[in-house]
């Protein structure tokens, strides 16, 4: 069930659910997507994100939305230097570290305004993602993408779809555009445990694939379509057919590709009402005389 339905729905079932939502434990995967969509306010987005993280206690698992901003990232991250305390007996105080982010497996962020500065900062704290969905985040760049790499080594699913750029073709029927190998030798030099890889309309050459496909030997799922500056020669032709699945530049090439999986005919709402919808600490205080 999304997170943004459970909030405004099963509360007002009964007194037995509406305390079971609002434990820690129906928040362990937290999925906004459609109603992110809805409402496309990063500010209003932020705000009902710190609410939901907040109502998981340190059991957060999975993490999905769009147009995530700074402020809900860094409040992620930032969980990890919560500290508790557990009394045992009468005399002694455990201080527990409990870590929100260093137990989130799942981080999909497409669309997201999140910045290189505040991916560097936090890291560290999401070590233990497993699949990161950081498609259209067109504020992060290589060096997200490098930090990201060296501190989650456990990483088996990337997702880094960009939207086409505007080529220019030339004459002879070749593409006139730059070519950036930054962003394909940072998942090359620092995400060698790769087993699912995406990188739609990326700028880089034979020169940034060969060296994923030199470094990532587990990878079994290969998606370029759109990298149109690659010409995959002999050599890497060869890496590529061993891949179980490979998508090349020119697959389904008029066929958009992006990471949503939700109905595309979604109409915008202002976003104010959907957000008072999510908000549970208001439920939970409005409602205590109904109870």
């Amino acid at each position: 069930m999304a997170a943004d339905e459970m909030s405004r729905t099963v509360p007002f079932v009964c007194r037995g659910w509406r305390e079971a939502v609002l434990g820690p434990y129906c928040w362990a995967e937290i999925d906004l997507e459609q109603w992110c969509r809805r409402v496309n306010r990063s500010d209003v987005i932020d705000s009902a994100m710190r609410r939901l993280v907040r109502r998981s206690r340190g059991n957060l698992r999975r993490l999905s939305a769009y147009r995530l901003g700074n402020s809900a990232f860094s409040y992620v991250a930032i969980s990890a230097d919560k500290q508790y305390s557990r009394f045992t007996g009468m005399t002694q105080i455990i201080k527990v570290t409990t870590s929100i982010a260093r137990f989130l497996n799942i981080l999909q962020i497409p669309m997201s305004e999140v910045t290189d500065q505040m991916v560097e900062k936090h890291a560290e704290s999401l070590s233990a993602l497993t699949v990161l969905d950081i498609s259209n985040c067109l504020k992060i760049t290589s060096k997200g993408i490098e930090s990201l790499g060296k501190h989650c080594k456990s990483l088996i699913q990337l997702r880094r779809n960009m939207p086409p750029p505007d080529y220019e073709w030339s004459q002879d029927g070749t593409v006139n555009a730059k070519v950036d190998e930054s962003e394909a030798l940072s998942v090359a030099n620092t995400m060698p445990r790769l087993e699912y890889l995406e990188l739609a309309y990326g700028r880089f050459s034979d020169c940034g694939l060969d060296a994923i496909l030199t470094n990532c030997h587990y990878l079994h799922v290969l998606d370029i379509r759109g990298c149109w500056k690659v010409d995959i020669n002999e050599g890497i032709e060869r890496k590529c057919h061993l891949i179980q699945s490979f998508k090349s530049p020119w697959y389904d090439e008029y066929e958009p590709v992006c990471s949503d999986n939700g109905d595309d005919n979604d109409e915008d709402v202002d976003g104010v009402d959907d957000a008072e919808l999510v908000d549970v600490d208001t439920v939970d205080e409005s409602n205590d005389e109904t109870w």
